[in-house]
């Protein structure tokens, strides 16, 4: 068995068919097809249902299992072996929500990479929630997102403190008030965030807590939608207070404070709990949290 064997029948369990995964390896399909035999002959198994579509077998899902174990132990002693260089380098992938990956990442990205241009770093935008769990199941690398689930799983560290505000239109009804009660909300068409965001969680919660039952005019998944919608006219919304800077700038949108909203809510670094830490991660890491927290709320 070598490991290009367990390269080639995880790319098979991925795109099912023996033809696009010798495309994807640059191999012959008589070549990927004699990997796959090989196995099977050594482990004395049937690994692979050759009817179209290609699918593993019961066999094949066990032994699929233990290959990406392998594979990812092959692949930490790969980044083991290039921390000996001292010279951070690798891939990084970064977790985070939209808003937090257009306010702040851009600033934060552009220091490090031209700092440690060997350290590559790729994003993926989710809901805080997949935030948390993508870096249990170890998806993500880094996640940078609210701080409100506690898991021992996880371990987090603030970066800054966001709230939540209540934004409109400043041709809307209530842009003319200087302040109002979550109570007046109770009739107003509301755009509100998903279910599994954490502004969403905390506005329910809060109107809950007040008896309150929203007028629900749109949901939608991320912040940036929420405020185009507002923007519209369409509806007040409720969404962080980093997202909207640009707005209230251009005077696109109107915050108005709520007294029940003002909360502070940690934003900040999430790492699986154990995992090792590759020179690139330890570096990339190390300078995000040494960062000071007007690196973040500050100008645009």
């Amino acid at each position: 068995m070598n490991i290009s064997q367990l390269e080639t029948l995880l790319t098979i369990s991925k795109t099912l068919s023996f033809r696009k995964a010798g495309e994807h390896l640059n191999l012959t399909q008589p070549a990927v097809s004699a990997q796959i035999k090989s196995l099977e002959d050594e482990f004395k198994a049937t690994l692979v249902d050759r009817n179209h579509p290609v699918t593993l077998t019961d066999r094949g899902k066990v032994f699929l299992e233990h290959a990406e174990r392998i594979l990812t132990i092959v692949e930490e002693l790969k980044q083991k072996l290039s921390d000996l260089d001292h010279n951070p380098q690798g891939h990084i992938v970064l977790g985070t929500t939209t808003s937090i990956a257009i306010q702040i990442l851009p600033r934060v990205l552009s220091y490090f990479q031209n700092q440690f241009p060997l350290i590559k770093t790729t994003i993926q935008s989710m809901s805080s929630s997949q935030v948390h769990a993508s870096v249990e199941n170890g998806t993500v690398d880094v996640g940078i997102g609210y701080l409100s689930e506690r898991s021992a799983q996880v371990e987090t560290s603030v970066l800054y403190y966001d709230t939540f505000e209540l934004v409109t239109s400043p041709r809307h009804p209530l842009a003319s008030l200087e302040k109002v009660t979550v109570g007046m909300l109770k009739d107003v068409p509301m755009i509100m965030l998903s279910p599994d965001t954490q502004g969403r969680r905390f506005v329910d919660r809060v109107l809950r807590e007040h008896q309150i039952t929203p007028n629900i005019a749109m949901e939608l998944s991320s912040s940036e939608e929420v405020k185009r919608m507002a923007e519209l006219n369409l509806g007040a919304a409720v969404v962080s207070k980093l997202s909207i800077s640009g707005e209230l700038k251009r005077g696109t949108l109107k915050m108005i404070p709520v007294s029940e909203l003002e909360v502070s809510h940690p934003v900040g670094v999430i790492t699986k709990s154990g995992r090792y830490l590759s020179s690139a991660m330890k570096q990339f890491l190390s300078d995000l949290k040494g960062m000071p927290e007007d690196h973040f709320v500050g100008s645009e």
